[in-house]
């Protein structure tokens, strides 16, 4: 079996079994519009002051809803006896890690950015941000699976990882976050928002090309 055949079939059972808990795959996007939903209560119901937070706050929400499943991304392998074939003869793990990253990111990732306009408008977000809102999604929801994945492969045999999880991710994500809340902002604001998404992009790039290895690693450390 070559390597792009092998990865059909890594991916399409991963997705597989993702439909099969089509509750649990789906709670990361309840949870972004729980949140949607709760924000205008808490802040008060004002246009202008949504429109002004609207961009930070939907970062802020798709950052938590993409912790939600992370000490599961890794651990119904290592209990299945699944983990340790990703390593077995000449195997490097990297097609495995990389196809359940991607997974992850097609449940969880991309039903956010798909409906992050529906949300934007519920938040009152300017309408000449709310294509760099989506941009700024789509360029960087991939760098927080990534990290969200080197820490639940840090955490794999560790008790409690849910809280651990939160502390390795938030201080990782800080400049994904400021570069992306600072482009939504300058879009809205009628300024250019093309320097913070390059920034966002280049964040992205360096995760995809890092973090894969200190997943490696790490699951390989567990097995061990």
């Amino acid at each position: 079996m070559n390597g792009w055949t092998e990865a059909r079939a890594l991916l399409a059972r991963d997705l597989q079994l993702a439909f099969r808990r089509l509750g649990q795959t789906l709670l990361p996007l309840f949870f972004l519009f729980a949140v949607v939903v709760l924000i205008p209560l808490g802040v008060g119901p004002g246009p202008d002051l949504l429109a002004r937070l609207s961009g930070g706050m939907l970062w802020v929400a798709a950052l938590l809803a993409s912790l939600l499943a992370l000490e599961h991304l890794f651990r119904p392998d290592l209990d299945d006896g699944t983990l340790e074939q990703w390593f077995v003869g000449s195997r490097e793990g990297y097609l495995a890690v990389y196809v359940r990253l991607l997974a992850y990111w097609l449940v969880t990732g991309l039903p956010i950015v798909v409906f992050s306009p529906l949300a934007a408008m519920m938040l009152n977000l300017p309408t000449q941000a709310l294509g760099t809102l989506v941009l700024s999604l789509l360029v960087g929801t991939p760098a927080l699976t990534l990290v969200g994945g080197l820490a639940a492969a840090l955490t794999l045999t560790t008790r409690g990882a849910g809280a651990l999880l939160a502390i390795l991710v938030f201080p990782l994500v800080v400049p994904l976050m400021i570069f992306a809340a600072g482009a939504v902002g300058l879009a809205a604001d009628g300024f250019s928002p093309v320097a913070h998404l390059g920034l966002l992009a280049a964040f992205t790039i360096l995760c995809l090309t890092l973090a894969p290895i200190g997943i490696r690693a790490a699951l390989k450390t567990n097995l061990e």
